[in-house]
């Protein structure tokens, strides 16, 4: 669709230089009966150089298109009322090039999603990293399959944990029996002042959605919005901050597992395959239990402190909520479970909401 859009751009472009070529006396175009004086013919040019500019961007930069589609919008729409009488068909392609330059502020703009990420990342990213590493003594006060997962995984001599980026792919669903939405989604947590930045585009019934999950401070929100312009959802309160400490904490357990030896975790042994820990984080404290298999890793993460969401984010009801792993995979050094489901236990039985597999992580990110 973007190359489709980009190519009537482009045409509409074309046109908008034709009436500099004619002011200009360059070609006799007999078509544009209107004459148009030479200044005009500069700002035709101007349009045209523009709205040929913004046809470029939407497909090599998206993320820029508002701007300068915003001002090719409005030159182009003044040469046309200029010259109304043989122009005014160019409105149709302006009306597109509107939709473009909507749709590129509401996604990419100071107000959307991307931008509110990229403030908060980089006030994250600012901060220095402690390049002390892990070693045997960090390890001691932990329960001995935790221990073990550590080593299995590759923690052992590496630098602590201060922040992570990674990249999922999967799918996603609402209920048991509602429909699976393709998504694909990308994180950036800090452990040195807990956050959680996951910034999620999936499709319902072809139409985008983004997500956006949003902790700092102790405190977290998840908004959603279609097409990156309509609110769907937008959940907070005390029930959210629970909810993603959790899941902060089952971020740690799977995707940074050297951050298990921070001292806010409160572990209690239970047997060989496994363990209960307290993750406290501010005034939120959350309990999990953690199953390993024979071979050390981390097979399941279950937690009673979790809440889901009604459709609106407006209440919350706890459920237990667990997240089976499977597929270990070398991830630059990291032994790391590359797929991973995420349930609740419904009255009527468990299911499975959403499904996520692993594409990228990178550790103690600098700007």
């Amino acid at each position: 669709m973007r190359w489709v859009v980009a190519i009537l751009l482009v045409g509409h472009g074309l046109i908008h230089l034709m009436g500099a070529a004619k002011a200009f006396g360059v070609a006799e175009l007999p078509q544009l009966t209107q004459p148009i004086s030479p200044l005009m013919g500069v700002v035709w040019l101007v349009a045209g150089l523009l709205v040929i500019a913004s046809a470029v961007l939407t497909i090599a930069h998206p993320r820029g298109v508002w701007i300068v589609g915003a001002v090719a919008l409005v030159v182009s729409q003044a040469v046309i009322v200029s010259s109304w009488t043989d122009a005014r068909a160019g409105t149709v392609a302006n009306v597109v090039l509107l939709i473009v330059v909507a749709h590129s502020w509401f996604n990419h703009g100071p107000r959307s999603f991307r931008a509110q990420f990229e403030r908060d990342e980089a006030v994250g990213l600012a901060r220095s990293i402690d390049t002390a590493t892990v070693t045997e003594a960090d390890l001691a006060h932990l329960p001995g399959p935790v221990q073990r997962y550590l080593r299995e995984t590759g923690v052992m001599g590496r630098p602590r944990v201060q922040n992570y980026r990674l990249r999922f792919q999967g799918r996603i669903r609402s209920g048991p029996d509602a429909a699976w939405m393709p998504f694909d989604a990308e994180q950036l947590s800090f452990t040195d002042q807990p956050t959680r930045l996951f910034f999620m585009h999936a499709r319902m019934f072809m139409v985008p959605v983004e997500v956006f999950h949003r902790r700092i401070g102790g405190h977290a929100t998840m908004q959603v919005k279609i097409v990156g312009a309509i609110p769907m959802v937008d959940a907070r309160g005390d029930d959210m901050d629970r909810a993603e400490a959790v899941t902060l904490f089952n971020d740690m357990c799977l995707l940074a597992p050297g951050t298990l030896v921070d001292p806010a975790i409160a572990w209690e042994p239970v047997d060989a395959h496994t363990a209960r820990a307290r993750f406290t984080d501010g005034s939120t404290t959350i309990a999990a239990t953690l199953q390993f298999n024979d071979e050390g890793l981390l097979t399941n993460f279950i937690s009673d402190d979790r809440s889901r969401s009604s459709p609106d984010g407006k209440s919350f009801t706890r459920l237990r909520f667990s997240t089976p792993v499977r597929d270990y995979r070398d991830f630059g050094g990291m032994y790391l479970a590359a797929h991973g489901d995420a349930r609740w236990r419904l009255p009527e039985g468990e299911f499975t909401y959403g499904e996520f597999n692993l594409q990228q992580i990178e550790y103690n990110v600098r700007h």
